[in-house]
């Protein structure tokens, strides 16, 4: 699947909600709570939108008023805002790779018996996984905000609690977030068997898209997703002042 940048920015919201939106000027504003970088980013409401120093200023100073640092998601098509940004300071943090695919293309290989369960609300042991992965209560919180339908998985091997993930649907877009496997569990291809588990449960909504959103730091999940067929799609990085400047 293909899409503008502004359609993905639209998945991402629906499906990793932050606790407020507002519009200043040109801009979205996110108030995160603590959620991380997708729920706490300024965007441009419509892309590529032209924006000058004082509206920049503006955004800054309005998300410092939330208690939050600058944060602004810069998507492939703003290339302006990126030069302005970059002048004034703003590093690049955190550029991520969108990746689809149809859920049938997962839906091949059954998915052996109590390997990945579908649950929704997160169990103790999802929680303490997530946590042990940087996931803490802010992030799970983002999660109970999602709308739209929405569930956990809880992947288990050798009888043993191994990984989680969170998928939620919106419009026909099923997104996974929050992938994260023990250590020691690792290499025993649980993430895999969480993304199809995660296909068979977006086919079940009516969902024709299964996406997840990856890290070009991560080599690890990027190759999983690539050798699983899903397509790189979309993209977006974020700017910041270095230390919080």
């Amino acid at each position: 699947m293909t899409a503008d940048s502004s359609f993905w920015s639209e998945v991402i919201d629906g499906t990793w909600s932050a606790a407020r939106y507002s519009t200043l000027g040109p801009w979205t504003l996110r108030e995160g709570r603590g959620g991380g970088g997708r729920v706490s980013a300024a965007t441009l409401s419509t892309v590529a939108t032209p924006v000058d120093e004082d509206q920049i200023t503006a955004a800054e100073g309005a998300m410092r008023d939330m208690e939050q640092p600058p944060l602004f998601m810069v998507r492939p098509e703003e290339t302006a805002l990126d030069g302005q940004l970059a002048a004034r300071g703003h590093v690049v943090r955190d550029p991520v790779t969108i990746y689809t695919c149809p859920p049938d293309a997962l839906m091949s290989e059954p998915i052996p018996r109590v390997t990945v369960f579908t649950i929704w609300e997160p169990l103790a042991i999802m929680r303490e996984i997530w946590a042990a992965g940087g996931i803490g209560p802010e992030r799970v919180a983002v999660m109970e905000r999602v709308p739209g339908p929405k569930t956990g998985f809880l992947a288990r091997h050798r009888d043993k609690p191994a990984g989680v993930a969170f998928a939620a649907i919106h419009g026909s877009v099923a997104m996974v977030h929050a992938v994260e496997v023990l250590p020691h569990q690792r290499r025993a291809g649980m993430a895999r068997w969480i993304m199809r588990a995660a296909a068979f449960w977006a086919a079940e909504q009516q969902a024709d898209t299964l996406s997840v959103i990856c890290t070009r730091a991560n080599v690890a999940a990027n190759g999983l997703y690539a050798s699983l067929g899903m397509q790189a799609v979309g993209q977006y990085h974020y700017r910041h002042l270095k230390d919080g400047a």
